[in-house]
C-alpha cells in the first residue's frame, strides 16, 4: 500500500480520531497523517468535510470518508485480508453496531459532564456516567472483548475514551475502576494490543492538554 493513497486528517487528543488510527494499525495500512489545527481549519479539511467541518477524515484515493465509526467500517470492508474488525455473523455484527452507536450517543457527553459540572449537578452527572459504564460492563461480562473472543469494532468505539478517564476522574474526584473494575480490566486487556497502546496518548499528557485548553478559554 502506497502511503499517499491513504491520508488521515486528525487531531492527536481526539478519541474519535484514535478509533481510525487503531483500525488502520490493526490492518497494517500505511498512511500519511496530517495533524489539524482545529481553531484554524485547513483548506483541505474544509474541502474534504464541508458538512461537519470536523476530524477525523480518511482520504482514500482522493475520496473522503467522514465520521469515525463509518470510517472504521469502511477500513474493514476495504481491506478484508487482515484482522477483521466486524463479526462475520449478521446478528453479532448488528449487535456490534448497536453497542458502538450506544457509545457514540452516551459516553462523550456524560464523561465531559462528570468532570466539568459543579456541586450537585456534578454528583448527578458522575452517577449517570457510571450507570452508562455499568451497562457497557454488563455487555462485556466475562468475555475478553465486547463481542466475544476477538477484538473488534465495538471495542475500538469505546477503548479510545480510556486515555481520557484520568482527566475527568481527577476533575470530578472519583474512580471509575472502583465502580467498574471489569470495564477497566477490559480496557487494560485492549491496551496489551500494539494497535491500541501505540495509539492512545499517555493519560497525564491528555490531562495537561485539557487543563491548558481550559486555561486558554478562561474556564
Amino acid at each position: 500500500m502506497v502511503g499517499s493513497e491513504v491520508i488521515l486528517l486528525d487531531f492527536w487528543p481526539s478519541m474519535f480520531g484514535m478509533r481510525v488510527r487503531i483500525a488502520l494499525a490493526e490492518k497494517g495500512i500505511e498512511y500519511d497523517y496530517k495533524e489539524q489545527n482545529l481553531p484554524d481549519k485547513s483548506t483541505l479539511l474544509l474541502e474534504m468535510n464541508p458538512v461537519h467541518k470536523k476530524i477525523p477524515v480518511l482520504i482514500h484515493k482522493g475520496k473522503p470518508i467522514n465520521e469515525s465509526c463509518i470510517i472504521v467500517q469502511y477500513i474493514d470492508e476495504t481491506w478484508k485480508d487482515k484482522s477483521p474488525l466486524m463479526p462475520s455473523d449478521p446478528y453479532t455484527r448488528a449487535q456490534a453496531r448497536f453497542w458502538a452507536d450506544y457509545v457514540d450517543k452516551k459516553v462523550y457527553d456524560a464523561l465531559k459532564k462528570s468532570g466539568t459540572l459543579k456541586g450537585e449537578e456534578q454528583e448527578k452527572a458522575k452517577k449517570e456516567f457510571i450507570e452508562i459504564l455499568k451497562v457497557l460492563e454488563g455487555q462485556i461480562g466475562e468475555k475478553p472483548y465486547f463481542m466475544g473472543e476477538s477484538f473488534g469494532y465495538a471495542d475500538i468505539a469505546l477503548v479510545t475514551f480510556y486515555c481520557w478517564f484520568y482527566t475527568f476522574e481527577t476533575l470530578g474526584n472519583y474512580s471509575i475502576e472502583k465502580e467498574c473494575p471489569k470495564l477497566i480490566a477490559w480496557a487494560k486487556r485492549c491496551m496489551q494490543r500494539e494497535s491500541v497502546s501505540k495509539t492512545l496518548p499517555d493519560s497525564k499528557k491528555i490531562y495537561e492538554f485539557f487543563m491548558e485548553m481550559r486555561s486558554k478559554l478562561g474556564l
